[in-house]
């Protein structure tokens, strides 16, 4: 039997594991880049500012000798707002219901205030859940570096394991991966072989969108932008037509999205657009919308009409 066959047969090994693990840490140590070099493909958006996710997104890893459902949590922080009270609470609460917290730390600097906010707060979450440490950006070091970090890092907190890895290059993920299996309990495969990801079609060309926002606009725009895809149809077999409106919180900020000409907006359309029609395969029209949703953050009515299930207040 191939290694193929393997994997879709339905008579899974004695030993199969499965379970969930919670991916945790500061912003920009690779989070997202990791799960998408595990995956194979992209499952999350990824840019270099902070609290770019903002819900909990689910990535399935799947092999002959297990599955693993990979969380990726929105960063521990101090929210300033509903909003991030929200992501804050969506990550405590995926930590608490995880089978191994995977803290993912950036080896080559020293460790922030950040990481030392999580070393403080993981305790408190976690009982009994063991606590893996991937050193990520490994190959910005040299040996000797990377020895001396990883010692730093596993200084922080408690741990079952620490391996240097590179989510851009891909070194140490697949031992990283097999160490994490090993770490799961034995149990059944919770979805197919092939799919990667719980989320819908509409979730991700919204996600494509938010991400080409933040990646061409500057200070506080990335932040007080929401994208919510309201028509999104298969028009023929080789094209989508995909409707989005982008939220934003002040006539200023409109301006910006939009641009000198509509330069901006046709920019983000534009890199949109490619990425989503090699995601899809097709061909895709994509019509995008600017308004003005006052304080959209701090309102817990507008935070769940755009998708963010805050529990109601009493």
């Amino acid at each position: 039997m191939s290694d193929l066959d393997t994997l879709f047969d339905d008579n899974l090994p004695e030993d199969h594991r499965s379970g969930v693990i919670a991916v945790v840490g500061r912003p920009n140590v690779g989070k997202s880049t990791l799960i998408n070099c595990i995956l194979g493909q992209k499952v999350a958006i990824v840019t270099p500012k902070p609290q770019t996710t903002r819900r909990q997104q689910l990535g399935i890893y799947t092999e002959a000798r297990g599955q693993i459902l990979f969380t990726d949590t929105p960063g521990l922080h101090k929210p300033l707002h509903k909003l991030g009270e929200y992501m804050v609470s969506v990550a405590e609460n995926a930590i608490r219901d995880a089978d191994v917290v995977l803290w993912v730390l950036d080896a080559s600097v020293e460790p922030q205030e950040g990481d030392r906010i999580i070393a403080e707060t993981l305790p408190r979450l976690v009982d009994n859940v063991p606590v893996a440490l991937a050193l990520n950006k490994a190959d910005l070091l040299n040996e000797a570096q990377r020895v001396r970090q990883t010692a730093v890092y596993q200084a922080l907190i408690p741990h079952v394991l620490a391996r240097a890895v590179s989510a851009l290059t891909g070194d140490g993920v697949p031992d990283l991966v097999t160490e994490l299996l090993a770490l799961l309990p034995r149990g059944p495969r919770y979805y197919p072989a092939d799919q990667v990801s719980e989320v819908n079609l509409r979730f991700i060309a919204a996600e494509v969108i938010r991400e080409k926002i933040i990646l061409n606009t500057e200070e506080e725009i990335p932040y007080s932008v929401a994208v919510e895809v309201t028509e999104f149809k298969e028009r023929s077999s080789n094209l989508n037509y995909i409707s989005a409106t982008i939220y934003v919180e002040r006539d200023s900020q409109k301006a910006i999205i939009i641009g000198k000409g509509g330069e901006m907006i046709k920019r983000i359309g534009s890199q949109a657009r490619a990425e989503l029609a090699e995601l899809l395969e097709a061909q895709v029209y994509l019509d995008l919308h600017v308004k003005v949703l006052k304080n959209w953050r701090m309102d817990p009515d507008l935070l769940r009409r755009l998708g963010y299930r805050l529990p109601r207040e009493k």
